[in-house]
């Protein structure tokens, strides 16, 4: 069974609030008449039972949120479900990793950003969504983590990829990410702002140069290991227009989904 989970939390958003917002747009978005339910791969997901999209959870608060998100994820994964969830900013990842690290010890990692988010602390923050890679790498939460689409990368956060050995795939050398091979569960986390803001202008941080829709896209139908959960997180929708960043992330959660059944 695949498991999509609303997280409508941004409080630990560093330059704008809104991505609480995304879940439901996202849902709205993957049910769209203006669409069909077939992925590309073939998979004809409305005739289907193996998979659900629940409601998003409730009452998320800075103080408990993280450990509500953690006990969810975990329930979620007691039941033999795999998860895609739906944020959110990218904060959301970290105790989405405490629970995954706990039912797959030799987990690795795919994170498609724009941004690295490994600073060891942000604006005084150790959990702003600036920081979710730092805290799961400390925690030694996946064994392997690659990075691809980045094109931020300070000083600082250079030398936290080479203090937690990260496998950092910068923009401007995107033709090496074909090259990328896991062995054993991959966990993707699919920050939207990894896309170009032409392809995705409803993010809260703009960052150009980045990928198109289809980068992306060939990304995860060619993933090479077995993909066990994922998240789309970052996406705005104050900052959308006429819904196309809605409709970019719907279609692909569903083509996430018809990565993971191609694997069942």
């Amino acid at each position: 069974m695949i498991t999509v989970l609303g997280l409508p939390f941004d409080r630990n958003s560093s330059y704008r609030r809104g991505p609480a917002a995304a879940p439901v747009h996202i849902r709205q978005a993957f049910h769209s008449d203006s669409s069909n339910r077939w992925t590309e791969n073939g998979i004809a997901l409305g005739s289907l039972p193996q998979w659900q999209i629940l409601d998003e959870l409730q009452s998320l608060d800075r103080e408990r949120a993280f450990e509500q998100i953690e006990s969810a994820v975990s329930e979620t994964l007691g039941a033999k479900a795999r998860l895609i969830s739906l944020g959110g900013d990218h904060s959301v990842t970290y105790p989405i990793l405490r629970a995954y690290g706990k039912q797959y010890p030799d987990l690795s990692m795919l994170q498609l950003d724009a941004h690295p988010d490994l600073y060891d602390e942000f604006d005084g923050n150790r959990y702003s969504h600036a920081c979710p890679f730092a805290r799961i790498m400390e925690e030694n939460l996946a064994k392997r983590l690659v990075q691809v689409g980045i094109r931020t990368l300070t000083g600082h956060q250079r030398e936290q990829a080479q203090r937690f050995g990260v496998e950092v795939i910068e923009m401007r050398g995107i033709s090496r990410a074909d090259q990328i091979v896991f062995n054993g569960p991959v966990y993707l986390s699919l920050d939207m702002d990894c896309l170009d803001p032409a392809f995705a202008p409803g993010v809260s941080h703009h960052e150009p140069g980045g990928m198109s829709t289809r980068d992306v896209l060939n990304i995860i139908q060619n993933l090479r290991g077995k993909l066990v959960g994922a998240d789309i997180v970052e996406f705005n929708p104050e900052r959308d227009l006429h819904g196309m960043t809605a409709m970019v992330a719907g279609k692909l959660l569903k083509e996430i989904m018809g990565k993971m059944m191609e694997e069942s």
